[in-house]
């Protein structure tokens, strides 16, 4: 019965979708980031006349950090008004437990941000396809960036350590994935803030969270720093550790050689984190004032 009710406020977030301008607006200007982000790949792969695997742009784009935050920023505009409270909400809450109702709303998040992730990946595949093949074998475009100075030149992170690991449907899946805790724990945080420190902590804290990200890159700190180049590896890995973001980077990991925190460490990391997140939320909601002006709360 529980989950019945937790699906119907699923749902009911989901029918706000209708005519929405935030959601148009972040799904248009995600299939922008996504073009911007791509074409480099496509131009590169048309200069040199070579084909594409149909994922690799995706690979090549979102195996970034900085990639990584620009898509998510736009997250930050999809989820603003987390928790989501619209006019049907009391005839939700009248009906049922809050942490019931907080349920559906982390369920909502989990779909919604899985369905941009989605749209994401099917938007570079798509912009990539008409120079493109479907097989599960590295390119020839992904030979000349991963094992020439081509690579570096065009800013494509095409690693070397990626073509001799992992096929682009393995790697594919994997950066997916990353990508998803990371997206998950930011909305997570989001939705803490938003019933801890009110309407402007949501949104505050998302920014905050990409922020700290951002800060905590390798080179960043060493230039700010001036972090001699014998203590820049030392610098590398604590920040692979410390920040999220770097967490997300598939290219900060150890795969054998370093010091790197290991894929299944991230994954461990990312869902200790977002299962703190919910429990925080699931609490603070027994607290939270619900405000009901017209549509918004």
């Amino acid at each position: 019965m529980k989950l019945r009710r937790v699906l119907a406020v699923t749902a009911y977030n989901y029918r706000q979708w209708h005519k929405n301008s935030r959601v148009i607006i972040t799904f248009g200007l995600c299939f922008i980031l996504c073009f911007l982000l791509s074409d480099k790949a496509v131009r590169f792969s048309a200069a040199y006349q070579s084909v594409l695997q149909l994922l690799e742009p995706f690979v090549w784009t979102f195996g970034d950090a900085k990639s990584i935050l620009l898509s998510s920023l736009l997250l930050i505009l999809l989820f603003a008004d987390v928790p989501f409270i619209g006019p049907g909400t009391p005839y939700y809450l009248l009906r049922m437990d809050r942490r019931t109702w907080l349920a559906g709303q982390l369920v909502y998040i989990l779909t919604a941000t899985l369905l941009y992730l989605i749209f994401v990946l099917l938007s570079t595949a798509l912009l990539c396809s008409a120079r493109s093949f479907p097989g599960n074998m590295w390119s020839e475009t992904a030979a000349i960036l991963g094992y020439s100075k081509a690579g570096k030149t065009v800013a494509l992170p095409a690693l070397v350590k990626t073509l001799e690991m992992s096929t682009p449907y393995e790697c594919t899946a994997t950066i997916f994935l990353l990508m998803l805790l990371y997206s998950l724990l930011l909305a997570s945080v989001m939705l803490l803030f938003r019933l801890t420190g009110g309407a402007k902590g949501g949104v505050l804290s998302g920014f905050g969270f990409s922020l700290y990200g951002l800060l905590l890159n390798p080179r960043l700190l060493q230039a700010v720093f001036n972090i001699p180049p014998e203590l820049g590896y030392k610098a590398n890995v604590a920040m692979g550790w410390l920040s999220p973001l770097n967490h997300a980077a598939y290219h900060m990991h150890n795969f054998g050689y370093d010091r790197l925190p290991r894929l299944w460490q991230t994954y461990g990391v990312f869902l200790a984190l977002i299962a703190l997140c919910c429990a925080l939320s699931l609490r603070a909601i027994r607290k939270y004032d619900f405000r009901f002006t017209g549509t918004e709360g």
